[in-house]
């Protein structure tokens, strides 16, 4: 029998029955094996966790179920039927080259003339400096008395970089997340421009400064929707433990470094004080204290609670139905492409009811030990059975999403937009400074709103350094 065959949490369960039943072991014996299958299940449940039945991200489970190859796969390799293709077309050209034929490669014997010409394009990408002067005209009266012109604006010294350096630089820092050294060494190699990692920090600096607006205005349109989403994650600045908290919806983002997670956190953002509609979230007990809104929770996250509760206990199947039922009715609110109706919401109510009824059988709490004193706080339980009291609790806010055409299944898109932080930290390490951490907060939620109007970073960076915030800022 292979090890992967034994049901292990089974029979530590039968362990335990048997030391509780066997009087004439030791006392210290008895002690010390339940000590190690204690330290067992420990290991278990951290060798068990995957990305399917627990927060581990994809990229940190080398044991998910990965992409078939294409050898696997039944598709053939290439583009598939149905898709959008991407290719080049047509365009109006910057240079034109005429190329004559060679009249010596031509049969002898006949007259040629010229009917037409067959069009070939090469599309190139070409990096270069450009140095724009500009002379001010300086003019003198009878009296000595000198006068320049004004230059336009950002030309107060005898010379500045542009707002198309600060744009890429910015881009390819705060968008593409390339560190600083490494966009020096592309502005050197590729143009020729001297560009210092200060030099790169400070037009950062100023697009931060250049969009405080934005950050009141972006404030202000999270407090007035209908709902939002919100999580946060842990962040590294200067070698500390620090927190990055999103609020967002689907027109609108906005993030902001703290040192702590809870309430005080949340107080400082200052958007949930404000906020009345309907906030999703991964339960999160400091969202909870919010209680002017509503709030509905992260199925997604439900769903790898449950699928780990399935793994645990497999002779329990109130995890397995459950899962199973929020599969069914998130399927259905796709297909009414909204709410349900009100019949339908209480049929699946009763259903879910039920299953916790089961869940209740099959996962008692556990019983109370009279000969031992009356601890404080609450008896430590199994995580299934949290689970099934958090889903019994909070029933309402599980299934508000059948019940409110605009809220969600999952708290995914929060999710998506913090993606890009982990990507960072990946790449550099840490935020060398909690101002560092400010401007990269400020800038990612301008250019990740930017995208929800239909706005590419370019453009939006490209606006904001010529002094002007985009349309979607000044609704």
């Amino acid at each position: 029998m292979k090890i992967e065959d034994i049901n292990v949490t089974q029979t530590i369960a039968q362990t335990r029955e048997l030391l509780k039943e066997n009087k004439t072991l030791p006392p210290e014996l008895v002690a010390l094996v339940s000590v190690l299958l204690t330290v067992l299940e420990i290991l278990l449940t951290r060798l068990n966790k995957n990305s399917s039945n627990s927060s581990i991200p994809p990229s940190q489970d080398p044991n998910r179920a990965k992409t078939p190859k294409n050898g696997e796969n039944k598709k053939k390799p290439g583009g598939q039927p149905g898709r959008a293709g991407k290719q080049l077309k047509p365009l109006f050209p910057d240079e034109i080259i005429e190329v004559p034929i060679n009249r010596t490669s031509l049969p002898t014997g006949h007259i040629y003339k010229k009917v037409g010409v067959a069009k070939r394009q090469v599309v190139e990408f070409l990096v270069s400096r450009k140095v724009i002067e500009y002379q001010l005209e300086v003019v003198e009266d009878e009296r000595g008395r000198r006068f320049t012109a004004q230059g336009p604006e950002g030309t107060s010294r005898p010379i500045q970089y542009g707002a198309s350096i600060k744009t890429t630089a910015s881009y390819m820092s705060m968008y593409q997340l390339i560190p600083y050294a490494r966009v020096e060494e592309y502005f050197r190699d590729q143009a020729s421009i001297p560009l210092s990692q200060g030099t790169l920090f400070n037009f950062n600096k100023e697009a931060y400064e250049r969009l405080e607006a934005f950050e009141r205005i972006a404030k202000e349109k999270l407090r007035q929707s209908a709902f939002l989403h919100a999580d946060e994650t842990s962040i590294n600045v200067g070698g500390k433990h620090y927190w990055l908290h999103g609020a967002l919806n689907d027109k609108w983002t906005l993030f902001m470094p703290h040192k702590k997670r809870g309430k005080e956190a949340l107080d400082e953002m200052d958007i949930l004080p404000w906020f009345q509609g309907v906030v999703i979230h991964d339960h999160w007990l400091a969202y909870f204290m919010y209680d002017q809104c509503s709030h509905g929770l992260c199925n997604a996250h439900l769903l790898r609670e449950l699928q780990a509760a399935v793994e645990a206990s497999p002779k329990n199947t109130w995890a397995s139905s459950m899962k199973d039922l929020l599969l069914e009715i998130n399927e259905t609110v796709k297909q009414k492409n909204g709410a349900l109706s009100e019949d339908a919401s209480k049929q699946y109510r009763e259903k879910y009811r039920e299953i916790l009824k089961l869940g209740n059988e099959e996962c008692p709490p556990p019983p109370e030990d009279p000969n031992k004193q009356k601890k404080r706080g609450k008896i430590k339980q199994s995580k299934e059975r949290n689970l099934l009291e958090r889903m019994v609790q909070y029933d309402d806010e599980v299934l508000r999403f059948m019940d409110v055409t605009h809220v969600p299944f999952t708290n995914n898109p929060a999710e998506n937009d913090l993606r890009m932080t982990k990507v960072h930290q990946k790449i550099s390490g840490c935020f060398r400074s909690f101002e560092g951490a400010q401007i990269f907060c400020r800038i990612r939620s301008f250019l990740l709103t930017a995208q929800k109007h239909g706005l590419n970073a370019t453009e939006a960076l490209n606006d904001l350094f010529q002094g002007k915030l985009p349309d979607f800022s000044r609704i």
